[in-house]
């Protein structure tokens, strides 16, 4: 587990509902458990700064950080997929985009993966298509300097058509085999889990449950009801998040009420004579 992708886990599942801030000394005790040591904390931190995720702020603690205005607004959109709180809904229109590729690999790369995130999938190069806009997108691309094109579209050929598209889009036999791979990966870790388990314990496992189900978020485009084949392997998995999520939520939450109130306690002033 990389200490970037497990701090946006952190802020996104457990501090932004706390007020978005913590000392640098809660955000390294809460990742210990996830092995992932003191220094590759404080680099990752840095490293969020520059991008604009993270701001600094001194706490009565010490030294902290807060969510930026930009970082809630993405954890609040990742959040409400994870735990799909907004309705996933289809007026049988697409939104589509004709772009300008960036002229270098990697920067394709880049685009392409801030595309998929935001629901996006490829028809070819120059064309993505999702089921639904990006609230994002236009955003993403005029930051990035890319010339693009963006329609609403509707297939001629009805539902069986609108089909065929997300088929050319995305790999949905590969994505439903990594939602089975997920819940057989996932079950074994979870099951030894019980109310006798110590918090700290059921922190690290439902932390990385969530961890690996946000990953879902690169690759699913969470398609409504109407797309998906039949038996729809995403579902069964949501269900088994869910249970387990829930289930480990109490458990989790204390342990990090425990860490935030042990780290959060003013650092006291040293006399002239200490």
């Amino acid at each position: 587990m990389q200490a970037r992708s497990a701090l946006f886990d952190l802020y996104g599942d457990h501090l932004r509902p706390r007020g978005g801030r913590a000392p640098v000394a809660a955000l390294v005790r809460l990742l210990a458990p996830l092995g992932i040591a003191p220094p590759a904390v404080r680099t990752a931190v840095s490293r969020m700064v520059r991008q604009g995720w993270l701001h600094p702020l001194r706490l009565a603690a010490g030294p902290g950080y807060l969510l930026t205005a930009k970082a809630g607004r993405r954890l609040d959109e990742a959040a409400a997929r994870i735990y799909r709180t907004g309705k996933v809904g289809w007026d049988n229109r697409f939104d589509l985009l004709v772009l300008d590729a960036p002229a270098s690999r990697r920067e394709r790369q880049r685009l392409g993966a801030n595309l998929t995130y935001l629901g996006y999938g490829m028809l070819d190069e120059r064309t993505w298509v999702a089921t639904r806009p990006g609230e994002d997108v236009d955003g993403l691309l005029t930051e990035a300097g890319v010339r693009y094109e963006r329609f609403t579209a509707t297939h001629a050929a009805g539902t069986p058509g609108a089909m065929g598209v997300v088929r050319r889009a995305w790999d949905l036999n590969e994505i439903g085999a990594a939602y089975e791979r997920f819940v057989e990966l996932q079950r074994p870790l979870l099951s030894p889990i019980t109310v006798r388990s110590g918090d700290e314990e059921a922190y690290a496992a439902r932390f990385r449950l969530v961890h690996d189900w946000r990953s879902f978020l690169f690759r699913d485009p969470q398609l409504p009801p109407a797309l998906l084949p039949e038996r729809w392997p995403g579902t069964s998995a949501a269900a088994f998040f869910d249970r387990h999520a829930a289930r480990l939520r109490p458990a989790a939450d204390r342990y990090v009420e425990q860490c935030l109130d042990a780290c959060s306690r003013p650092v006291k002033q040293r006399g002239p004579h200490s």
